[in-house]
């Protein structure tokens, strides 16, 4: 039994760290620096070859979740660090567990840029923290999901009325759960809530305890791969998405928005290495958590990376959100999420 949850506890940290960024000294492309390339960009545009001295001193903190996996690769590598030492600015790596605690770090001034979920940054924008989006890094179709076990009789979400649902409260699969029976014309009375945290979770499931499991991945993975559950309902089956994104310091982007361009610049030659050597990040992955390599490709599969502008119809998706949370008592402002998109920065650092 150890063993197994050991195994669940690897899972975990490896599905923390996929949504980062990482590069390695093989490319197969020949470009084996994509800090450096980033930093060369920079340099064709009039900015590295002389370092502002606004910049000197100035130093960089990159919020991670977890150890290893690509950004873990970036920081043995250290072509962030090479990118903006270009610039005459240094890097600082600080290690995070979960969405929230990066956003705290934010509203203190001790993080400069950070990864999550959809759901953190709208908390964080009713309760006033100051941050920018500056990219989209998960589309949301297949990363969270209502799962029940394989031989369940449940076939649909209108059967879930009456029936035992596990959902962690203040998540993304928290908001997708309560959004699809609202969609499906049930209320939050319908269910019996199970609160439970995702490590609680697996063996209420695994015993029959709960009918099904509102959950991201890799639990999503972890127990359809092995056969122990299917997939009742994602985003992509039922439009309701739960996109991930990446955030800025408002105050940093201000001050500093060239290298918030270069920040972007080096995390897409980064995210480049992996989609062109994907046998080898993989494989990296799995070996350093000491899990199944298929596992790392199911995960990889329901959680493709992307850097890319975020869309009129995200941020109408994610006002959705920001207002169904509103209605459930979750935030007590109501937002206007488009406040806190702004696309130049990607834009410039894709061109």
């Amino acid at each position: 039994m150890r063993k197994k949850y050991g195994l669940i506890t690897a899972i975990i940290a490896l599905v923390l760290i996929v949504a980062g960024c990482g590069n390695s000294n093989n490319n197969a492309g020949g470009n084996n620096k994509p800090a450096e390339s980033a930093g060369a960009s920079a340099n064709a545009e009039g900015n590295a070859s002389t370092a502002p001295a606004s910049y000197d001193g100035v130093t960089v903190k990159i919020g991670v979740q977890g150890k290893g996996g690509l950004f873990g690769k970036a920081q043995e590598e250290k072509w962030f660090e090479n990118a903006f030492e270009a610039l005459g600015a240094k890097v600082e790596w600080v290690e995070f567990q979960s969405g929230p605690p990066m956003i705290e770090a934010m509203a203190s001034n001790h993080l400069d840029f950070a990864g999550m979920g959809n759901m953190p940054p709208i908390a964080a924008q009713a309760a006033g923290v100051d941050f920018t989006i500056i990219s989209q890094l998960l589309d949301g179709k297949n990363n969270v999901a209502i799962i029940v076990p394989a031989d369940s009789d449940i076939k649909s979400i209108a059967d879930l009325k009456g029936k035992k649902v596990a959902v962690t409260k203040g998540s993304n699969a928290y908001n997708f759960l309560y959004r699809v029976l609202d969609k499906a014309g049930l209320k939050q009375s319908d269910i019996q809530e199970i609160q439970l945290q995702p490590d609680e979770t697996q063996p209420s499931f695994e015993g029959g305890k709960v009918d099904a499991w509102a959950v991201w991945d890799p639990y999503i993975s972890l127990n359809t791969l092995s056969g122990k559950a299917r997939v009742l309902a994602d985003g992509e089956s039922e439009g309701v998405l739960s996109p991930s994104f990446q955030l800025v310091r408002s105050e940093f982007a201000k001050k500093y928005p060239d290298l918030v361009t270069l920040y972007l610049k080096t995390f897409e030659e980064a995210r480049k290495w992996e989609a062109d050597n994907q046998d080898e990040a993989f494989k990296r992955y799995a070996d350093e958590r000491s899990i199944p390599l298929e596992l790392v490709k199911g995960i990889q599969d329901r959680s493709t990376m992307i850097n890319i502008p975020v869309s009129d119809e995200t941020i109408a998706e994610q006002q959705k959100t920001a207002d169904f949370q509103y209605e459930l008592g979750t935030i007590r402002k109501q937002i206007k999420v488009a406040d806190v998109f702004d696309n130049q920065y990607i834009e410039k650092a894709l061109k």
